[in-house]
């Protein structure tokens, strides 16, 4: 087929490359602007432009520009994946769309259904691939695949096996002639995107709900007044006091059960075992990660006399 592909991150360059080996015609790739990393460094290409120009496809920034192809190289079809932009109904009415989408819909739709699946305790996910409509994630799908999530699953490795089956569906899918897609049914569900304070550890939650925060990636706490990146760790039903280091000397207390660390990152400095990181840090039993419980205001009977 002739087709279009949108997509950005690194995540979305399997399937380019293997549209491109199962020899369709890719006529142009749709892809955010470079952009500038660090202070006065030069552009960076998004990944799949990386791949693109590689491969020596075309490669544009402005998705209007699919509308600008002759009728003679117009594509049949575009194939998105992890776009990361709305597609505006002009686009759609112009040229029909198909999505990789990394969940089991109704289920997760959104921008971030693989770290919510892995919040809940899911124990399934999968791909769906389905045809783009205006609305977030709501057209027929055409085809699903399950993949189970195991209670040690990291969002890296589920993101892993998902990026793999999903680009093995899309390539059978487009091996032939697009089956009649099946409207969604059952209880949608939204994957909102994570935000950076999100990833702060409440250690007044449980140490289970810690755990999941810590396989998404990027969980951190403070230590010492210092932030302390959480890389690994292990729940356990041991009782102990929320936020505060265990006799042992590797176990936070959580608001059920307890955390025991296992890789950590303080700052500026590279990923450690708990155990290396304990060996210079020397903390004590009873010391508290986390910031300090806020002080209740005065009331006026506690205020002072002026």
């Amino acid at each position: 087929m002739r087709l279009a592909f949108l997509g950005t991150p690194e995540m979305a360059v399997p399937a380019l490359r293997a549209l491109v080996a199962a020899g369709h015609e890719i006529v142009l790739v749709v892809t955010r602007a470079d952009r500038r990393r660090g202070r006065g460094s030069g552009l960076t290409p998004s990944p799949v432009k990386a791949a693109a120009l590689e491969l020596g496809l075309p490669v544009t920034h402005e998705i209007d520009d699919l509308l600008a192809i002759g009728a003679d190289r117009r594509p049949e079809l575009g194939v998105v994946v992890a776009y990361g932009r709305i597609i505006k109904p002009h686009v759609l009415d112009a040229l029909p769309m198909i999505n990789v989408h990394f969940s089991l819909l109704p289920r997760w739709r959104g921008a971030a259904p693989v770290e919510r699946a892995l919040l809940a305790g899911d124990v399934e996910t999968g791909v769906c691939i389905m045809a783009v409509e205006e609305g977030l994630d709501t057209g027929p799908v055409f085809a699903r695949q399950a993949v189970p999530i195991a209670a040690t699953t990291t969002a890296d490795e589920l993101r892993g096996v998902l990026v793999e089956v999903g680009t093995a569906l899309l390539v059978d899918v487009l091996s032939r002639p697009l089956p009649e897609p099946v409207v969604q049914s059952g209880q949608p569900t939204y994957a909102e995107k994570i935000a950076p304070g999100e990833l702060e550890l409440d250690w007044h939650r449980s140490a289970v709900e810690l755990d999941r925060w810590i396989r998404v990636g990027g969980a951190w706490t403070t230590f010492r007044d210092k932030r302390l990146k959480v890389h690994a760790g292990t729940p356990t039903t041991e009782p102990g006091r929320p936020g505060f280091l265990a006799a042992d000397g590797a176990t936070v207390g959580t608001g059920d059960g307890s955390l025991r660390l296992g890789v950590v990152q303080p700052e500026g400095k590279a990923a450690m075992s708990w155990a290396d990181f304990a060996n210079g840090a020397h903390p004590t039993p009873g010391e508290r990660f986390g910031p300090p419980p806020r002080r209740a205001p005065h009331t006026a009977s506690e205020s002072p006399n002026c």
